[in-house]
């Protein structure tokens, strides 16, 4: 454990540095940008550790992984984040343990959550996620509204009972008009988040960047990034 702890550390320093020189390069102060550590596929031991070390934000994308790592690190002091495309039969699940789910792409979900927030006591943070990949009205490959679709369903988010509006996430996607634009690709998140702050000033969470690309993501304002491979290694293989 000592040698995991050690790796993890190491690997988080190279991390922190990368994001302290793109804030430096952006002219932005490094507590304008939080780190989320994307646990998926790893042990409830490495998110011990890494509460250790001082992170407070960590993601998961899939509910059947993420519940029982959840209830065992209940204890820890950390904003748990939902990532992945989540499907309304585990809605229930999710909400139970998820302080922020990022990945908020339709009506259908918008209702589920607010149902199961309002019964579980909670209010829910929630993100809707820009598919750059998609035409205006449509779906991306790996989940997410369309452009077009920004501002309705975020209306719908910020009006629902345990609902709270934090912002918007994206993914840099592989293909369409973006495909291998990052920066160009959270340009124009950061153009959807202009536009949304206008209706909801408070929503300005902008969630974008990942191991390969975090720095494109800080030079263009964005407020959250999610690593996980730099800062936990490779994953292993899902069985």
């Amino acid at each position: 454990m000592t040698d995991r702890r050690d790796e993890i550390a190491t690997n988080l320093a190279k991390v922190e540095e990368r994001i302290a020189a793109a804030c430096a390069v952006a002219g932005r102060a490094r507590d304008e940008v939080t780190l989320i550590v994307v646990t998926k596929t790893f042990p409830a031991s490495d998110v011990r550790i890494l509460s250790g070390l001082g992170v407070r934000h960590v993601a998961e994308n899939r509910d059947q992984d993420a519940a029982p790592k959840a209830a065992e690190c209940s204890d820890l002091p950390l904003t748990w984040h939902f990532v992945g495309q989540l499907q309304t039969n585990k809605v229930r699940s999710v909400t139970g343990y998820a302080d922020v789910v990022q990945s908020v792409d339709r009506s259908r979900l918008v209702t589920a959550l607010s149902r199961e927030a309002v019964r579980a006591g909670r209010e829910l943070g929630c993100l809707v996620q820009v598919a750059l990949d998609a035409d205006e009205s449509g779906r991306g490959e790996r989940g997410g509204v369309g452009p077009g679709g920004v501002a309705e369903l975020a209306d719908l988010v910020a009006g629902a009972e345990g609902l709270r509006l934090d912002g918007l996430m994206t993914v840099a996607p592989l293909t369409g008009e973006y495909a291998g634009r990052q920066q160009a690709a959270f340009e124009r998140l950061m153009d959807l988040s202009t536009d949304l702050r206008r209706n909801h000033p408070t929503a300005n969470m902008v969630s974008a960047g990942m191991s390969a690309d975090l720095e494109q993501a800080v030079a263009v304002g964005a407020t959250h990034v999610r690593v996980g491979s730099a800062v936990l290694g490779v994953r292993p293989r899902l069985g």
